[in-house]
This record gives C-alpha cells, structure tokens and sequence, in this order.
C-alpha cells in the first residue's frame, strides 16, 4: 500500500546522488594577460588561482571587481570563513614586476571594507561599540600603511527623545543614539565591547507589555558561549545588559535582582536557549 511512497523516495534519493558528486564550473576573470579562476573543491573550499598559480582558498570566495592604483591593474576578491555576520577579507591580486603577487586584508568576522582612491586603497573597519581600530592602507608599492585609528561614536546630539523603538531593525543600532551610548558606557564601562560582541548575530527586539524592548544575539563562529541581552526602557531611561558566563548565573549589569521581573524573566529564557 505504501510502495508508490517508497519508489518516489528512492527515485528523489537516486536523482540526488549525482549532485553530490558534481561541482559547479570554475569561474574565470581575465587578468593582465591571464586568468583568474575560482575553483570548489571536493572539501567545499573554493581555491584561487592565476594561470595555475594557487594564490588563496577558503569556504567563501566572491570576485569584487578590477580597479586601478598607482597606475596598477588590482583585482579586489572577497575571501572569508563565511557563515552568519561575518564579513569577509580581502584578497588583492596584482602585477608585482613581472610575477602576479597577492595580498590579504582582514581577519575573521571582523574584516574591514575596501575604499578605492587612485593611489591608494584604504581599508576601513566595522566597529562595534566601544571599540578601536586602525585604518589600513595598501598600494603597490608601499603595501600595507597605516592612515589613522578609528573609534566607534555615536550620532550627536541625539537624546531619548529621538529613541524609536518601533524603528530598530537590530538592536545594535541603538548605540548610535548618544544617550543610550552614554548610558551603555556607564553602565558597562570596559565590558562594553564584549557584550556588544555578544549581540551581533541577533536580530529586531521584541517588546515586553511594559513596552520595554529586548532583544538576545551570540558572538560569530560562537553561539551559545558569551551569549548577550540587552534591554531598553526608554520611559525610564534605563538599559539592562547580560551576558553568559561559563557558571550558571550570567553577569548582568545593573545586578539581576534590581531588574524588572518581565525583564529579568525575558534575560533568562533568552540566555538558557
């Protein structure tokens, strides 16, 4: 009686098996005289090469664009672990004399974005709050330099009052209200980078019936350690932060016990998922 149900699973299973074993055509950009492939491998990693040449392999691999610095053909490809809210490096490809030679700008889920001038490319971080960061430049015949340091601040002159809730898209985008900033750094003073780490895979806050919103994420490449909740009551102008520890009981600023209770009640099922 089930047999029609059984062949059509087999027949779905059987079709299925050539997919597995068949990887997708390399990709080819022309590049001074020669080819930039982008090849997937067995493994899933996609390898670069030029004319043979292996020059870079990782899980995610984007061809940006060619440009000009310095009077130099520069191909720009994005290279990273991949997965959710990690950005990816760069891999600058050029013409080094006579020989193709490469670069790489980035680092794991903190990767800055290229900003291409005629003479130099600067690379300029993605800050979370609370924190630095330097500035990178590249040309082809300096390579890496150094243009500044880079230091997260928020919108100015923005108070509670300009505070929508019904706006936030992630609530990392709150920090860009110089109140709530001002707020989060007395509260959490140096531990405000790392809770605000701790939130970046998350996602819109949702909304207590006492009209407070909250809203829990986890630290890229390490969900369920370091695991943050941020709330904000905008009527009484008070944030509240927690975030996992390796015990049972997460730090939480100001103290737990001086929570709200549908706060505190929505911090602990949050952090226990």
């Amino acid at each position: 009686m089930h047999r029609p149900l059984i062949l059509a699973a087999l027949a779905l299973a059987v079709s299925g098996i050539p997919a597995f074993a068949q990887t997708a055509e390399p990709e080819k950009h022309s590049f001074e005289g020669g080819t930039i492939t982008i090849t997937e491998t067995d493994t899933g990693e996609k390898e670069i090469a030029f004319d043979g040449q292996l020059l870079a392999s990782n899980y995610f691999v984007s061809f940006d664009r060619e440009v000009e610095v310095g009077g130099s053909k520069v191909a720009l490809i994005s290279v990273g672990d991949g997965g959710n809210a990690c950005p990816p490096g760069t891999l600058i490809v050029w013409k080094n004399g006579s020989e193709i030679d490469s670069d790489y700008v980035g680092e794991d889920c903190g990767a800055p974005s290229p900003a291409v001038t005629p003479s130099q490319i600067y690379f300029v971080p993605y800050l979370l709050p609370g924190a630095s960061a330097d500035v990178v430049t590249w040309s082809p015949t300096e390579r890496y330099g150094l243009a500044g340091l880079l230091t997260y601040k928020p919108q100015a002159d923005t108070g509670w009052s300009d505070l929508d809730p019904t706006a936030v898209e992630h609530m990392l985008d709150t920090f860009r209200n110089e109140a709530v900033y001002a707020a989060a750094e007395k509260l959490l003073g140096g531990d405000l980078e790392s809770v605000a780490t701790g939130l970046v895979v998350g996602g819109a806050p949702e909304t207590l019936k006492s009209g407070v919103i909250w809203s829990d994420g986890c630290i890229p490449h390490a969900c369920g350690g370091g695991n943050s909740f941020m709330a904000i009551d905008k009527r009484g102008r008070k944030l509240y932060f927690a975030q996992q520890t390796e015990g049972d009981t997460p730090n939480a600023w100001p103290p737990a016990a001086k929570w709200p209770e549908d706060v505190r009640d929505a911090m602990t099922g949050a952090l226990r998922r």
